[in-house]
């Protein structure tokens, strides 16, 4: 008996194996038939690095994130000359102290001598930028997201795309305050209030702010992670996407851990240093699926009448629609939006075919109409939102030790 029971999970295990291959495979030539399209289908490599799994190699990244943030591949500027950016730059310093210190965001294992050659060409891509860009600030955290282009695309295409997303995705946080920064932090809490007020509500109460999340914003949770797959799966998603994209994972991630927030002692201390310590076992596809869908029910631009109008025209989410996409239909708003639909029609003929079952069995939950219901909440609950106005000025008047 227990040996055709082992036979039977071999045979499971054997048929599962089967079908992702041919899964993996018929997105694998999704991607190459919207790649050799003409013009290119840049919708659908944005559904492609939206959906399950994401771009899947690194071989698939370099041909598809420049797709993703409209850069010429063809046209690449040179190498930059290393020697000649250090003589003229005032950030070298602090630049070059912040990568040697980055040894944990490298392979494990990697020899110390390819290991100090990345280094260089880190720093060397990063000045670069700057000295194109002079509107542009350092921050600390920038390497982090530098780093991982140079890893999965090589340095000169790397270039390209840092330079491209410094300039736009990024540009809010390389103001030379924070300002902005702390206004795109904002908008955690009212995504947060419209999923679960209990979970807002603690969090206002234990007066945490949302300065635990600035890490994760600022280097698109590369500093945070440990394993790299996920890092770039989530790089996968949020090129796709809406600037603001990795605020609402940041609150889905909260979210997801709501019983250990309301179990938390309500003071700022315990909630902050429960929440600044992100597992690395979260379930990412299913966040990266329940962010998409909270964007879709609280856009933006709704959240945003509820934060300081003033700063929010001067952000990068604000003036996204600028961004250099050749069609509306390429807009990564419109793919998240007809994602959802596609879903929400999936629930409904789910629900349906429930219905045809027997009274006895219970009906499927629908999350879906949930939000939806919550969502007409959203001008009622202006009054409860605008507290958000005030937490510009939610910032410790003491130093708290951002990257460990």
């Amino acid at each position: 008996m227990w040996c055709e029971i082992v036979s039977l999970l071999r045979s499971l295990g054997s048929a599962l194996m089967s079908y992702f291959d041919a899964k993996k495979k018929r997105k694998v030539a999704e991607i190459y038939q919207a790649l050799n399209s003409d013009p290119i289908d840049v919708a659908a490599l944005r559904r492609m690095a939206i959906s399950e799994g994401g771009l899947l190699t690194d071989e698939i990244r370099c041909k598809v994130w420049p797709k993703l943030l409209s850069v010429n591949t063809d046209d690449l500027p040179p190498l930059p000359a290393g020697k000649e950016l250090r003589e003229d730059n005032k950030v070298t310093s602090k630049c070059y102290w912040t990568v040697r210190r980055s040894l944990r965001r490298f392979p494990p294992g990697m020899p110390d001598d390819q290991r100090e050659g990345l280094q260089e060409e880190l720093i060397d891509i990063i000045l670069h930028v700057l000295k194109r860009n002079p509107q542009l600030h350092y921050y600390q955290g920038y390497h982090d997201i530098v780093v991982t282009f140079l890893l999965v695309v090589g340095d000169r295409l790397a270039t390209a795309l840092v330079e491209k997303l410094s300039t736009h995705h990024l540009r809010d946080f390389m103001d030379p305050t924070m300002d902005n920064t702390k206004h795109i932090l904002n908008y955690l809490m009212p995504i947060i209030d419209q999923v679960n007020p209990e979970v807002h509500d603690f969090m206002q109460s234990a007066e945490v702010g949302t300065i635990f999340a600035l890490s994760w914003l600022i280097t698109w949770f590369g500093h945070v992670l440990s394993d790299f797959r996920h890092v770039v799966r989530l790089y996968d998603f949020f090129l796709a996407c809406h600037p603001l994209m990795p605020i609402y994972f940041a609150a889905v991630i909260v979210l997801h851990r709501q019983q250990e927030v309301l179990e938390c002692e309500c003071d700022m201390a315990s909630v902050h240093h429960l929440l600044s310590q992100i597992p690395q076992d979260l379930p990412y596809e299913s966040l990266i699926s329940k962010a998409g869908d909270l964007f879709v029910q609280f856009p933006p631009s709704e959240l945003a009448k509820e934060a300081a109008q003033q700063q929010a025209e001067r952000t990068a989410a604000s003036t996204f629609k600028d961004f250099e996409l050749a069609s509306v239909q390429q807009r990564p708003d419109t793919v998240l939006r007809q994602r959802f639909r596609e879903r929400l029609r999936g629930e409904e003929r789910l629900r349906g075919e429930e219905r045809t079952k027997s009274i006895l069995t219970k009906p499927r939950t629908n999350r879906f109409v949930k939000l939806a219901v919550m969502g007409l909440t959203v001008a009622l609950g202006a009054a409860a939102l605008a507290v958000v106005k005030s937490a510009l000025e939610w910032a410790p008047k003491f130093e708290l030790q951002i990257f460990p």
